[in-house]
């Protein structure tokens, strides 16, 4: 008991610690916020557009223009970001997200707002949000020491869990009290806070010793650094893309298997949803807990999280009950939140940190790349074969994961014993 007490104790020193690390608290507090504020004003923005149209396409098209921006433009806005102060960025982007939303209800009440003018904003907010996750991951390892890369991660990843957890939810009851127009402008005032969240940090500003070279140099670098000079970070990259690969499709496939195979109600379906989260944030707090582990034992752990998904996926297809569903889709989750913070931090620590953000925006592209692959794939899949032919695929694309971090984790321990390189310092 006194062991178990003490290492508690420990812990939370800890957490304590990295939590007042050049105001780290307020990083996070502020991610809670704007984490909480996204899931807000997505929900509301849905439902918006699905009252002013009564069209499902139309409202569709949302999320399609909120998904181009990482796509296309992911790459580039690293380039220009390596180039600024990351606390800058980010109070320029939350306070740029809040006005424009501001500006949609406004413009609404006004009788100004129509289908491509709402259009043409929710664009502009997806342009700015895009910049935001390239910024905060080059913020992270600025602010903390290396051996807390991975709890640091573990712990920012937690406010994107609440803001699946409560965003969704507190639109849904700002909709029915107020309507969907009148919700944006809460959305914004929760940017406004994420905002001032961040005016209390202090976040160095690192920038290559060599002149200044033109934006598409400092491209071709960034893009050179991940598919030419570094194969352990493009392996990295195959890993994280495989994973998402499967990972996406049953996220977006979820409301349909819980119909059609568990065939459940809009409850039960509701009820899965949050497994999921509990699931992701279970792994996120483990993960926020333990000590820091060397790249080869991430990577092992990438391949433990794999399997346990992918069997969870299979056993889904196999077992379609809704108490034992509920159970395989928090595993699902639970390999989710422990996959993407170990990358992250993997990330963090062999990229130089000024070009992490371009490091970041070519990597988020391609994984965002292979998201999109995934929703289409398994969700035609679905419609062609059958939801359980679409799972067996998805429980392969994420077993095929596992299979290429072992790989990966082989080379590394082949690697370690040649003569270490730059890549090679954090293994």
């Amino acid at each position: 008991m006194e062991f178990w007490r003490q290492s508690l104790s420990e812990h939370l020193a800890e957490w304590r610690q990295l939590l007042r690390v050049n105001n780290f608290g307020w990083l996070w507090v502020g991610q809670v916020l704007s984490q909480i504020g996204d899931g807000v004003s997505k929900v509301a923005l849905l439902f918006f557009v699905y009252d002013l149209t009564g069209s499902a396409l139309k409202m569709t098209v949302i999320g399609i223009l909120e998904t181009i921006p990482p796509l296309v433009f992911g790459p580039f806005i690293g380039v220009f970001l390596d180039r600024i102060p990351k606390r800058t960025a980010m109070l320029v982007i939350d306070v740029t997200r809040a006005a424009l939303l501001t500006v949609i209800p406004l413009v609404y009440a006004l009788g100004l707002l129509t289908l491509m003018r709402l259009y043409a904003l929710v664009f502009v907010v997806a342009l700015f949000s895009m910049a935001f996750g390239p910024s905060l991951n080059a913020a992270i390892p600025l602010l903390v020491k290396q051996n807390q890369l991975t709890r640091a991660n573990a712990i920012m990843q937690s406010s994107a869990t609440m803001g699946q957890l409560f965003g969704p939810a507190i639109s849904g009851v700002l909709i029915a009290v107020i309507d969907a127009p009148n919700a944006l402008y809460i959305t914004a005032g929760a940017f406004i806070l994420s905002a001032a969240a961040k005016i209390p940090l202090k976040i160095p500003h690192r920038m290559s010793n060599r002149r200044r070279q033109s934006l598409l140099h400092d491209f071709h670098i960034g893009i050179s650094f991940v598919f030419v000079d570094n194969r352990l970070l493009l392996g990295l990259m195959i890993v994280a893309s495989l994973f998402t690969l499967g990972i996406a499709g049953f996220v977006y496939l979820l409301p349909m298997i819980g119909k059609q195979l568990l065939h459940a109600d809009s409850i039960a379906i509701g009820w899965l949803w949050s497994a999921l989260s509990i699931g992701v944030l279970s792994t996120t707090v483990w993960l926020a807990w333990r000590h820091t582990a060397g790249f080869r034992e991430r990577l092992w752990m990438i391949v433990g999280a794999s399997i346990v998904g992918g069997l969870a996926v299979f056993g889904l297809a196999v077992m379609p009950v809704t108490i034992v569903a509920a159970l395989f889709i928090m595993l699902i989750g639970g390999s989710s939140g422990l996959v993407t913070p170990i990358v992250s931090a993997t990330l963090q620590e062999m990229a130089p940190k000024e070009m992490l953000a371009r490091v970041f925006g070519v990597f988020n592209t391609g994984t965002m790349a292979f998201a999109m692959l995934g929703m289409t794939l398994f969700g035609w899949v679905a419609d062609t074969f059958s939801p359980v032919i679409s799972l067996i695929g998805i429980g392969t694309a994420t077993l095929a994961t596992g299979v290429m971090a072992s790989l990966l984790a082989s080379q590394c321990q082949r690697l370690s014993t040649a003569k270490p390189s730059a890549s090679m310092r954090h293994i």
